[in-house]
């Protein structure tokens, strides 16, 4: 099962069409994220303890219908793959079960320097626990 975070639309992410700004969906990947981090990846404080930190190299969103302030969006979150330095992760959002957007994010781990490093393996067990695509998508 991919892991879930419930959000609301807040009337401050909406444009003046009503809608969520298409950029907020990033922001709301972003969120999601942080809070898989807290609550199934360890932490992200422990992570960067150890040495290790990640960058996004790529980002893409896909928009299958408008969300509005004060809907409730589901982001379930799962891992397409794992490469030596980086992994991509799947941001599916979905309102009552209809999907709303999708955001694809390639995240490379680097050191202290700056420089890619190897997935480490706590954390890439961690992901591969996790390797579902929740719209169903072709990885």
């Amino acid at each position: 099962m991919p892991y879930v975070h419930r959000l609301r639309v807040r009337f401050n992410e909406c444009d003046p069409q009503g809608i969520v700004f298409n950029a907020n969906f990033l922001v709301y990947a972003d969120v999601a994220g942080n809070e898989l981090w807290r609550d199934e990846l360890g932490g992200y404080d422990a992570f960067q303890a150890a040495g290790y930190d990640i960058v996004v190299a790529e980002a893409n969103v896909r928009y299958f219908g408008p969300a509005r302030f004060d809907e409730v969006l589901d982001v379930a979150i799962s891992i397409d793959r794992i490469g030596t330095t980086s992994f991509l992760q799947r941001f599916g959002m979905s309102r009552d079960g209809d999907p709303v957007a999708e955001v694809l994010l390639r995240y490379v781990c680097i050191d202290a320097g700056g420089r890619p490093v190897a997935v480490p393996e706590d954390l890439r067990e961690r992901l591969t626990a996790n390797l579902t695509n929740p719209l169903g998508a072709p990885s």
